[in-house]
Order: C-alpha cells, then structure tokens, then sequence
C-alpha cells in the first residue's frame, strides 16, 4: 500500500520555476524532460510514488498518455482534460489513509485538492524542498566518501601494488 503520492502539475511548475520557464522559451520539450529528471531523482531519495500530469488540453486529437520514466509516472492529458481535472479526479480514487501532496501555484485547484483531502504543495515549496534535498544528498555523499590522494597507487590492484612495493623495496 502506497504511503504517499505526490502529484505535480507539470507546466504550472515549469512556469513558476525561473530556470525551467527560461528553459522551455527556448524548448518546452527540454524544460519538461529537466523537471522530469530533477523529480526522479527527488523521487529516487524519498522513495514517495510520484506523477506528473502534463496538459493535452489544447493538443488536438490527443489521447491520454502514461509512461514510467526510470520510478515516477508521466501523463499526458487528452485533448480537452487539464492537468487540474486529472489530478482532481485521480486524488478521489486514491484511499483516505494514503497521505496525498498536490503541487501546484494555482489556487483554485489547491481549494479543489484539500476539499478531497489533500494537502498543497506550492511551486516554490516543492522547488525549496527538492533542491534542499539534493544538499543532503551531497553532504551525505561527501561525507561518506573516503579520502583519496588520487595517487595511481590508490587506482592499483593489490597483486600490482605489491609486485610495484617490492621492486621499490629490491625484492624480488
């Protein structure tokens, strides 16, 4: 059973971003695929089930459209479904003792959210959250890695570091 399932409006969180908005005037297809990376890997330390619903609103002729990218999920809406209307309609079907976060700037949909019991994420919340995040696991990293001299006796096996220990030493 699911713990929790964080929903995120895509394009709202792209045009609240300033570096995914600048990224998708020059390709909204690149700012989609950067939040998607960023989100993964938040995704990938928290381990919380995470979807992110794209508008097909305005896209003619266009059918729902779900893919997994590495352990989140992406949907594409169909033409004539907000993002809103899908996550709206997908907080209902999920079970009350499942702790549900909604990311959005829009105010209208955090009201709609909470009514079904949900709780909202700002954009610049989920932003400050995930980047926080990624400074933890950094730190974590850092600090868990041993220090190295990055000396080729670091780099060597143990036969040729002992054959090299040797020849310094004139054994044979």
């Amino acid at each position: 059973m699911r713990n929790e399932v964080l929903f995120i409006d895509g394009y709202n969180i792209i045009n609240s971003w300033d570096e995914l908005k600048i990224q998708s005037e020059i390709s909204l297809e690149s700012a989609r695929e950067k939040l998607i990376d960023i989100i993964a890997n938040y995704q990938g330390f928290t381990e919380i089930e995470t979807i992110i619903v794209f508008d097909g609103y305005n896209v003619k002729r266009s059918t729902e459209n779900k893919m997994k990218y590495k352990t989140i999920s992406v949907v594409f809406t169909k033409e004539g479904q907000t993002a809103d209307n899908y996550i709206e309609k997908a907080v209902s079907l999920i079970p009350k003792e499942t702790k549900i976060r909604v990311a959005t700037s829009d105010y209208l949909e955090q009201i709609m959210v909470m009514g079904r019991g949900a709780t909202r994420v700002s954009a610049r919340e989920l932003h400050d959250e995930i980047f926080d995040t990624e400074n933890k696991i950094r730190k974590n990293y850092i600090e868990k890695r041993p220090p190295k001299k990055n000396m080729l006796a670091d780099n060597l096996d143990e036969e040729t570091r002992t054959w090299l220990e040797n020849m310094r030493l004139g054994k044979k």
